[in-house]
Parts: structure tokens; C-alpha cells; sequence
């Protein structure tokens, strides 16, 4: 059976775990050949022998997505093992325990390691990935957050780089759509991921996240997975600059 994907290189970074994993698996069982980059390099090669497993082909690359050698290490060694990158989804990103306090009171290392990560790390991971993608003419998928769109109440530093990753892919779909390169942004609300607390939180407190999403669930990474899948594919090849809100309706429940 010819999967979606067949022939394609996807860079996925933060693809050790959560939305990043479960995405990689998503591509990898559609016939892609993925870069699992994460910052924790077990956890990078746990999710390619997981897809390996299954007989898909994955390159697991350890790096910090807020160094700029080590994205363009990391590009460059997917692209000498599986040839040009066809496209991109970002999903590395970080809290920060200090950044949920009152915005007087985060300091500024603590944002700026948010910032760095979530941010700047998507800055240079597309940078680097672009010249591949416009000769492929491929697409990439951002990972933001409804907080890019509403006012949760807390995370100066998570807010602010979630909000320039939202506005920053429209700034790629309009520079680079001549060039036949796409670019979308995903906003999830709540999702079960480690990084969330996901499995950690206590059965209280994920009942009370449920009861403020009309669907009355949380998000596992699975369902993220999809619509990233669904964003990279010729299903959505007349979709640039798009920002999609996959939280069960929070958004719109105030």
C-alpha cells in the first residue's frame, strides 16, 4: 500500500517525546523517512526503533534546538543520509517552573530560556530547513499553543514565544509561498504529554482540565499528530499561513 508520504525526508524536532513522538511515529507509519531530533538523545532513538519496528526508515539526532550548530548539524546529517528535506514540523518546546509566576516576578534568564527554546528554536530549525524545501517544494507545520490566542493567565515567556511562532509562520507562508513552500501553525490546548504533566497530574486535577473543554477530554498527542500529518500532505496543498486551533473548543467556551 503507497503511504502519503512515500519518497518524503520530515525533520521532527522535539520528536523524542509527546506531540514530537507521536507525530514522527504518524509520519513514519505513512512512508516517510524521519529526522527524530530531541534534545535527549535516548529518548530520540527510542522513538526511531519504535517506527524502525514497524519497518519504517527513522534517523534518531541528539541537539538543543536553541543552538544554531546543532540544527544545522542536524539537518545537514538527515539530508546526507535521506537526501532533501520534503518537510518540517516543530514541536520542541519547554515550561519553565519560574515562568508561572506574575510577570514582575520572572526573571529574565528564565524567560529567555523559554524564549529560546520555543521560539528561536523554530526560528532556526525552518531557517535551515527552507533551502530543502523550497527545492522540494515542501511544507512545514509550527506547534504553538492556544495560549499564542488567549489569555491564560500565566507563562510570560511560554505566551510570548507562542504567540511569535503563530504570527512568524505567516511571516514564511508569504515570503516563501512563491517558492511553493507552505506553512501552518498548530495551537493545542490541553494535550497528555509529559511535558504538560499529561500521566503526572492527579485524576482531580485532570478532571477539572476536562470539565473547561466542551468535548469534556483532553487531547492525547495522537490526535496533534494527525492534523500535522494532514497539514504536510497533498491533502492540504492549497493551505498556507493557517492557524488551527486543536483544543476541543476551549477557544471558544471563554
Amino acid at each position: 500500500m503507497v503511504g502519503r508520504f512515500d519518497g518524503q525526508v520530515v525533520l521532527v524536532t522535539g520528536g523524542g517525546s509527546g506531540i514530537g513522538r507521536a507525530t514522527a511515529l504518524r509520519l513514519a507509519s505513512e512512508g516517510a523517512v524521519v529526522g527524530v531530533f530531541d534534545r535527549d538523545r535516548d529518548h530520540a532513538e527510542r522513538t526511531a526503533r519504535e517506527a524502525g519496528a514497524d519497518g519504517a526508515a527513522c534517523v534518531a539526532i541528539g541537539g538543543d534546538v536553541s543552538q544554531e550548530a546543532d540544527v544545522e548539524r542536524a539537518v545537514a546529517h538527515l539530508v546526507r543520509e535521506a537526501g532533501a528535506l520534503s518537510g518540517l514540523v516543530t514541536s520542541a518546546g519547554i515550561f519553565h517552573p519560574e515562568d508561572f509566576k506574575p510577570a514582575a516576578e520572572v526573571g529574565l534568564d528564565a524567560f529567555m530560556a523559554v524564549v529560546g527554546v520555543n521560539l528561536v528554536g523554530t526560528f532556526l530549525a525552518v531557517k535551515h530547513a527552507l533551502p530543502h524545501l523550497v527545492e522540494r517544494r515542501g511544507a512545514l507545520v509550527t506547534i504553538a499553543s492556544t495560549a499564542a490566542l488567549r489569555g491564560h493567565g500565566f507563562g510570560s515567556g511560554y505566551t510570548a514565544s507562542k504567540g511569535g511562532v503563530d504570527a512568524w509562520t505567516r511571516l514564511v507562508a508569504v515570503q516563501y509561498g512563491c517558492h511553493g513552500v507552505r506553512a501552518n501553525c498548530i495551537c493545542p490546548g490541553s494535550v497528555d504529554t509529559p511535558m504538560t504533566g499529561g500521566v503526572h497530574q492527579t485524576p482531580e486535577a485532570v478532571e477539572q482540565a476536562k470539565q473547561r473543554i466542551p468535548l469534556q477530554k483532553v487531547a492525547q498527542a495522537e490526535q496533534l499528530a494527525s492534523v500535522a500529518a494532514f497539514l504536510l500532505s497533498a491533502d492540504a496543498s492549497h493551505m498556507t499561513g493557517q492557524t488551527l486551533v486543536v483544543d476541543g473548543g476551549t477557544t471558544i467556551a471563554g
